[in-house]
């Protein structure tokens, strides 16, 4: 009976270094033969990049790749990041139509500084659109949920530069607490004890000053967004925000423009299913596919108007607080 070959060594082959003191013994007359440990790997192997804005805060970012010259970009929700379990779900399954940027906005998952709750995020965005264009993406589609659907907004509304737009769970205005969930996201970024558990259990730093002066509200920035195609989306059964907010953004936004209120849905990521992912990421495709309105790395009309009438000293946007934007 033949001696058992070493470990990972096919029959019939001898080790190039026999192993022992040194005396080739019996092996030596056997040919060497090369050792297959994993085979050939197929997939890129994934690897993230940390961005830093223009106003010095790291962002971690991760890409996933697809042989297209469309890219989405992904903007989560509050209080989550691109290693979250529903978020991942998500970008895999955008992934299947398009080239995918995930990244954490700042505060959140493993990027620096702290959340400011859509006013300085938009700075992220840009960014991650930014890297985008570097790895070579001709058409960008920037797909948000919740808090990074307003960011998505008004990034699009006053800088531009991308080909389409999404709000998936959005907002049409700021401090709204009309539904249990928002109260509770109002006391968590608004007390002391709020942010600390928000920081300890579920990882997001949460700036503790208020917005001085109030970004400009989603549904006026949805305004600015045209001719960028702009999809709005909404569950009917949405805990945060009732429906009425996706008819506020929508009926602020000018055409190009669609709406989509989802029998059943919930909110953002979490509620999401992949059948309706897979129809936002056929949108995107189709919507930068028939006469993209914007070119690569340039902003739109609006959004020049925008940034020449509206911008701020430091790069965001403000207006005045209002009664009725609460």
């Amino acid at each position: 009976m033949p001696a058992a070959s070493a470990v990972g060594t096919p029959a019939g082959c001898r080790l190039s270094q026999p192993p022992g003191t040194g005396d080739p013994g019996p092996a030596a007359a056997r040919p060497a033969c090369r050792v297959t440990h994993n085979g050939v790997m197929t997939e890129p192997v994934l690897k993230t990049r940390t961005l830093v804005t223009e106003d010095g805060v790291p962002i971690d970012a991760m890409h996933l790749p697809r042989d297209t010259d469309l890219a989405i970009v992904l903007a989560h929700g509050f209080t989550l990041s691109w290693q979250h379990g529903a978020v991942w779900r998500v970008a895999r399954r955008l992934n299947r139509t398009a080239g995918v940027i995930a990244f954490d906005f700042r505060g959140h998952g493993r990027s620096g500084g702290k959340s400011t709750l859509g006013d300085r995020e938009t700075r992220d965005l840009a960014v991650a659109i930014g890297y985008a264009r570097e790895l070579g993406y001709q058409r960008i589609a920037a797909v948000g949920f919740s808090m990074g659907a307003s960011i998505v907004v008004r990034y699009a509304g006053l800088t531009g530069g991308i080909d389409a737009a999404v709000s998936v769970s959005g907002p049409g205005h700021w401090y709204y607490r009309g539904t249990y969930p928002m109260r509770r996201v109002h006391w968590a970024v608004e007390r002391r004890i709020g942010r600390m558990i928000t920081r300890k259990w579920l990882n997001t730093r949460v700036s503790s000053g208020r917005w001085n002066p109030v970004p400009m509200p989603p549904a006026e920035a949805a305004a600015r967004i045209a001719p960028i195609p702009f999809l709005v989306v909404h569950g009917d059964r949405d805990p945060y925000f009732p429906v009425e907010h996706a008819h506020q953004l929508y009926e602020a936004a000018r055409e190009p423009k669609e709406l989509w209120v989802v029998p059943g849905f919930g909110h953002a990521e979490s509620g999401s299913n992949d059948a309706l992912v897979d129809r936002i990421a056929a949108w995107a495709g189709n919507a930068t596919a028939a006469g993209s309105t914007t070119a690569a790395g340039n902003t739109t009309a609006a959004g020049q108007a925008a940034t020449a009438g509206a911008a701020r000293p430091d790069g965001g946007d403000a207006q005045p607080e209002r009664a009725g934007a609460a």
